[in-house]
């Protein structure tokens, strides 16, 4: 799978071994049980020292220097600057009048605003954490104006079905980009949007295009005229005289349901393709100097990942319902010697709650150990480089950057490796 356009030495490969990275998982799903969660901060940095570690960039491999103390007092800070957001939106919706209707509108766009400067400011966190033979990277540039780009691009994307979102990548990675560096190497992203939209506007076609007919096919039947009279009459009995005045109703309710299932099953088949085609897009934009990035990633190797997620979860389901059974068995029998008991309603509240969490860890913990170990493996072995001498040459800059941004991204739900 690997191809190097140089000598050995300029060739990535990723070292780590699968059933260490399992453990690695399987023990933090079950500290994270234990600990209510905060394990998440020391699972984080674990994560990423094992694949930084076992990342191996022309003979050598990256380093994670960062700490899970550090995402701690970052994520507290973050909560402390969010307690006021929240309760200041709280505030608005008890008001009556424009602000109180429009208050969970505001929110949600302000939010997401900070979203992205949380995303911005994670990644200037991460970079300044990572560390290739003895030389940090390191990102400058204004996270405000990364949000207020970002905002921008997402409402086009939005307004465009989706067909704005190659170039919003494109746009976005030129931005970060433009304010990375490895030591004294200026990073760049040539990347362009057109050449992704173009790969992908046939499943853009797939998907999108029998949501539109859905929603065509609804409009058609709708008599928009009788509508109106039926909403001017009121009474108990609107449905009902709607569906009178509408008699091709029902089958376009039936037309759009078949063509929700099959948009939902194209998204699902064409998932990996599209993740394939953006990591290669993405990786072979990458350049550091004169060092160049390139990369020979197949769609086969990204769907080998979901099927093994996907057998591993089967599996997972079948063991998980196997040792359900008998609580489940348990309590159908104290429920027949306690009918109507507060403590069986408690015990079947916990038991809920209980294989709740058991089974999104799992599934989590599986996904991750398959398709997340999966990708950061193709994608790293895929990449050819060139220009690798210059590595060389590469003078120490940048410094360790503040863990807030890692914080507010992880108090928004928007971090990640």
């Amino acid at each position: 799978m690997i191809s190097f356009a140089e000598p050995a030495e300029s060739r990535v490969r990723f070292l780590g071994p699968r059933p260490t990275y399992w453990r690695l998982l399987a023990r933090g799903a079950v500290l994270l049980v234990l600990t209510l969660g905060l394990y998440r901060f020391w699972l984080m940095t674990d994560v990423r020292r094992f694949l930084w570690s076992h990342s191996e960039i022309a003979g050598e491999t990256l380093e994670y220097s960062g700490s899970a103390l550090e995402l701690v007092l970052g994520f507290l800070v973050a909560v402390a600057v969010l307690v006021p957001v929240y309760a200041a939106f709280f505030l608005a919706a008890l008001e009556i009048g424009v602000l109180g209707e429009w208050s969970g509108v505001l929110a949600f766009l302000a939010l997401g605003f900070l979203g992205q400067f949380a995303i911005y400011r994670a990644r200037r966190y991460r970079l300044s954490r990572t560390i290739y033979r003895g030389l940090r990277f390191a990102q400058d540039g204004s996270a405000w104006s990364y949000a207020f780009r970002a905002f921008a691009w997402w409402t086009l994307t939005g307004l465009t079905l989706g067909l704005g979102y190659p170039f919003q990548l494109a746009s976005l990675e030129r931005y970060k980009m433009r304010h990375t560096s490895y030591g004294n190497l200026p990073g760049r992203f040539v990347g362009a949007g057109w050449r992704l939209f173009l790969r992908g506007v046939l499943m853009w076609i797939a998907v999108v295009g029998p949501l539109l007919l859905a929603l065509g096919a609804l409009t058609a039947a709708i008599d928009w005229h009788a509508v109106a009279g039926t909403v001017e009459q009121g009474g108990d009995d609107v449905m009902a005289r709607f569906e009178g005045g509408n008699p091709g109703f029902g089958g376009a309710i039936v037309f759009a349901l078949l063509m929700l299932t099959v948009a939902a099953a194209m998204a699902a088949l064409l998932f990996p393709v599209f993740q394939a085609m953006v990591l290669h897009w993405w990786c072979s934009g990458l350049s550091f100097g004169e060092l160049r990035l390139d990369s020979k990633l197949r769609i086969r190797d990204v769907y080998g990942a979901y099927m093994r997620f996907l057998w591993c979860a089967i599996l997972f389901s079948i063991a998980l319902g196997l040792a359900a059974l008998p609580a489940l068995l348990a309590l159908g029998l104290l429920e027949e010697k306690l009918p109507d008991s507060t403590a069986v309603d408690a015990a079947s509240i916990g038991l809920a709650l209980a294989g709740y969490v058991i089974a999104m860890l799992g599934y989590s913990t599986i996904y991750r150990a398959t398709v997340g170990f999966s990708l950061w493996q193709l994608g790293m072995e895929s990449i050819v480089l060139t220009g690798g001498p210059v590595l060389d040459q590469v003078e120490a800059r940048g410094r360790a950057s503040s863990p807030l941004g890692e914080g507010l991204a992880d108090a928004l739900n928007v971090g990640g490796y």
